[in-house]
Parts: structure tokens; C-alpha cells; sequence
């Protein structure tokens, strides 16, 4: 009975890898997702090679699910209706985007929205605290944890933005979106794995789609790329992921977008990943958290300082000290 067991269960692991290595790629980064990928891949590879995932397949279709389908992976979020977008003559994307306050103050501050994942939120609230040091900024923090642009299916990032910049009008939006993407990536034709042909030029187009829905509603996008990781793999996906992003940020118009690297605050001598980091007064600080991938409170005051650097000297805004803005989280 015992053999019996273990064939079956080979058996049904061979046909259903494929399915199996899907749903390790949709689950949240770390160790977990790391193990699962490792055990499953070679199985599904062999599977898909022998052709035995089209029983799977032909399955799904006489019961009429999407290969790979299954439950939904999180149930629709309803938000509130958004307030109407401005709209421009004939067109939905202004001829020039307009220009930042550059002068924000008290009575007209900058308004400042930031987006992002888990680690985005790592950065989101020590950002909020700096810029509420300046009495003429107002920022809106909207995280999502275990989101990125790969999976429309599970947190649709574009319609949650469109949503942010109706209600916000914001007119700068700092985004800090990866950490889940090096993942395979879902279209309405199905899903292209990380590092197939395609893929990059796929993630591409959506970062670019991303920064011209910002910039269509008046927002300059200040885009913030990943970290270094302590797992090399995970560290290599996402140094490809920043080029990728930072290639579309130089290719975009108007000066509507810039690029910030978190290597030089968080990263080491070697731009490596790095636990401890000294701060300003040579104290050795603890940068980043137990897991390699999210960042502490101390590392996001860190970034978020070099957040508003960029801001002063990228952007040129000119924030001044006062009483402090006010902040909101959606």
C-alpha cells in the first residue's frame, strides 16, 4: 500500500508540476516561495517536456477552467469612486506636463502621493515623517504588500493608481514597486515566465503605461529602484528589474519621470547588500530586517532622506522647514 501511495503521488506530481511551479511563482517572496520553486522547477520541466502537463490542460478545458487557473487570489477591492480626472482638449495626456511647484508653500504646498509594495512601505512611512518636517508638503501613502505590476490578476496597480490620482491630484508620485515581480508575468493571452523571451519587454511596457497615467493627470514620477537583497538570486532578478525600470524612466518625455537608486543609502562599500550601515555619526546601524529582502525603520529613514534629496536636487523643488505638512493613508 505504501508503494502504491508513492507512485500515485508521483504520478500526480508529474502531471500537475507545471500548475504547482505556477502557483510557487504568485506566492510572496521568501523562503518558502524560494524552496517550493527549487523542488518543483525540475519536475515541471521534465513534465512539460515529456508533454504530460497537456493532461492538466485538457482537463481544465472539459471543465471549463483556465490552465493554471483555480481560486481567486484575493477577493476584488472596492474602493471609493474616484473623483473625475481633469481633461485635456482631444486628448488624455497634456501636450506639456506641467511644471512642479518649485516653490511650495503653507498656503499652496506640494502634494505628494507614494505607491508601493512591502518594501515601498519600508520606505513609505519614514518618507511620510520626513516631509512632515516642511510645512508646504501634503503627502498620501497607499502600500499594498505582496503587489507589484506582474499580477494584475491578483492587485491591479494601475487601476488602483488611476483611483489615487483622481482622489489626490497629486503632483508627485514617489514609487517604490518590484520586490514580488521577478515572477511570471499575467496577460489576457496567459502567463510568460521570468526570463522568457517576452517578459522584459512586457514589464517594460508596464512601467512605461504606469509613469504615462501619472504624468496624463499632471504628476511627475519619482521612481525609486530595489534595494540589494541578501539572496543572490533574488538580488540579480531585481538589478535586472531597476535597469529595466530605469531605462523607461530615461526614455520619458517631458521630464516626467526620474530614477533614484536606494543602492548607495543601503548598499555597502561594493554596492552590495548590507545588514549594518553607520549612520551620520559612525554608529552602526541596523539597515535592513532578519528575512535579507525588507528594510528597518532605520534603513527607510535612510532612503527616505535620500528621497527628499532627490527631490531638491533632481527634481529642484525647494521644501523648506516649517511646522510640518499634513499626511494621509489610503
Amino acid at each position: 500500500m505504501l508503494f502504491i501511495g508513492v507512485v500515485c503521488f508521483g504520478l500526480w506530481l508529474l502531471l500537475d508540476a507545471p500548475s504547482l511551479q505556477h502557483s510557487a511563482e504568485t506566492s510572496p517572496i521568501g523562503t518558502r516561495r524560494t524552496v517550493s520553486m527549487d523542488v518543483v522547477g525540475p519536475v515541471a520541466s521534465l513534465s512539460r517536456t515529456l508533454g504530460l502537463d497537456n493532461v492538466v490542460g485538457w482537463t481544465d478545458e472539459a471543465f471549463g477552467r483556465s490552465p493554471g487557473g483555480g481560486p481567486s487570489l484575493a477577493v476584488p477591492i472596492h474602493r471609493v469612486k474616484p473623483k473625475p480626472l481633469p481633461t485635456t482638449s482631444g486628448t488624455t495626456t497634456p501636450t506639456n506636463l506641467p511644471l512642479l511647484n518649485y516653490h511650495p508653500t503653507p498656503a499652496a504646498p506640494l502634494r505628494v502621493l507614494i505607491v508601493g509594495d512591502s518594501v515601498g512601505l519600508d520606505l513609505g512611512q519614514p518618507l511620510v515623517n520626513a516631509l512632515g518636517a516642511f510645512g508646504d508638503v501634503t503627502t498620501y501613502l497607499d502600500g499594498r504588500i505582496d503587489t507589484g505590476l506582474t499580477r494584475p490578476d491578483y492587485f491591479n496597480w494601475p487601476a488602483e493608481l488611476q483611483v489615487d490620482l483622481a482622489n489626490q491630484r497629486p503632483q508627485l508620485v514617489v514609487v517604490m514597486i518590484g520586490a514580488n515581480d521577478p515572477q511570471g508575468l499575467v496577460t489576457p493571452n496567459g502567463s510568460i515566465r521570468f526570463g522568457q523571451p517576452g517578459w522584459d519587454e512586457a514589464y517594460s511596457t508596464r512601467v512605461s503605461a504606469f509613469i504615462a497615467e501619472a504624468n496624463a493627470a499632471g504628476a511627475h514620477v519619482l521612481w525609486v529602484g530595489m534595494p540589494p537583497m541578501q539572496d543572490p538570486g533574488l538580488d540579480a532578478a531585481l538589478k535586472h528589474l531597476n535597469g529595466l525600470v530605469q531605462a523607461q524612466v530615461t526614455g520619458t518625455k517631458d521630464g516626467g519621470a526620474a530614477y533614484l537608486s536606494s543602492v548607495p543609502a543601503l548598499g555597502d562599500q561594493h554596492h552590495a547588500y548590507a545588514a549594518y550601515l553607520p549612520d551620520s555619526s559612525g554608529a552602526v546601524t541596523n539597515v535592513r530586517t532578519p528575512d535579507g529582502i525588507h528594510v528597518t525603520p532605520a534603513g527607510g529613514a535612510r532612503l527616505a532622506a535620500a528621497v527628499v534629496t532627490a527631490m531638491e536636487g533632481q527634481l529642484h523643488i525647494q521644501l523648506v522647514p516649517g511646522i510640518g505638512g499634513t499626511s494621509r493613508r489610503s
